[in-house]
C-alpha cells in the first residue's frame, strides 16, 4: 500500500480526534467526580467503531494519488472550526458521552444559541464531506447512514436527558 496525500490528510484528522477523546476524557472523569452521571454508555463503543471504521476506510481504500477535491477541503476546514466553537462554548462541560450535570447550568452560547445539537450537526457534515473530498462517494453515503442511525439513537437520549434538565430550571 502506498501512502499519498490522501492518507496523510486522515492521519492528520485521526490524530485531532485522539486529542479531542484525551481531552474529553478528562473532562468526563472530573465531571463525574463533580456528581453527574453518564446516561446511554451502552452505545458509545458504537461510535468509536463508527469513527474509526470511517477513518480506516478512508485510509485503505482512497487511492494515494487520488485527486483532491480542494473545495471540499476548505468546507471541511471550515467544519473544524465549527467543532472548536463547539468545544470552546461547552468548555469543561465537553465530552464525547453524555454526561449530566443536574447542578450545572445549561449551555445556551455560541452556537447552541442556534442549533439544539450543534456538534452532531458538524459531525454529521464532516462524515460525509472528507470522503467527498478524495471523491469517495460509497464512503460517504454508507458512514453517514450508518452515523444517521447512531445519531437518532443518540440524540433521543441526549433530549430526554435536557428535557429532564430543563424542567429542573
Amino acid at each position: 500500500m502506498s501512502v499519498g496525500l490522501p492518507q496523510w490528510i486522515v492521519l492528520a484528522v485521526a490524530a485531532l480526534r485522539l486529542i479531542e477523546i484525551i481531552y474529553a476524557k478528562r473532562n468526563a472523569e472530573r465531571l463525574i467526580t463533580d456528581g453527574g452521571r453518564e446516561v446511554g454508555a451502552g452505545h458509545y463503543p458504537l461510535f468509536i467503531l463508527l469513527h474509526g471504521g470511517w477513518l480506516a476506510a478512508l485510509f485503505f481504500t482512497v487511492s494515494a494519488d487520488a485527486a483532491i477535491v480542494w473545495p471540499l477541503v476548505g468546507v471541511f476546514v471550515a467544519l473544524q472550526l465549527g467543532r472548536l466553537w463547539v468545544i470552546a462554548a461547552l468548555g469543561r462541560y465537553w465530552t464525547t458521552r453524555i454526561i449530566t450535570v443536574s447542578s450545572a447550568p445549561l449551555v445556551r452560547r455560541g452556537p447552541y444559541r442556534l442549533l439544539r445539537h450543534p456538534n452532531y450537526a458538524i459531525v454529521a457534515s464532516e462524515i460525509a464531506v472528507l470522503p467527498l473530498v478524495f471523491g469517495a462517494w460509497w464512503i460517504a453515503i454508507s458512514f453517514t447512514m450508518l452515523n444517521a442511525a447512531l445519531l437518532a439513537f443518540r440524540i433521543h437520549i441526549e433530549n430526554a436527558v435536557l428535557a429532564e434538565r430543563e424542567r429542573q430550571v
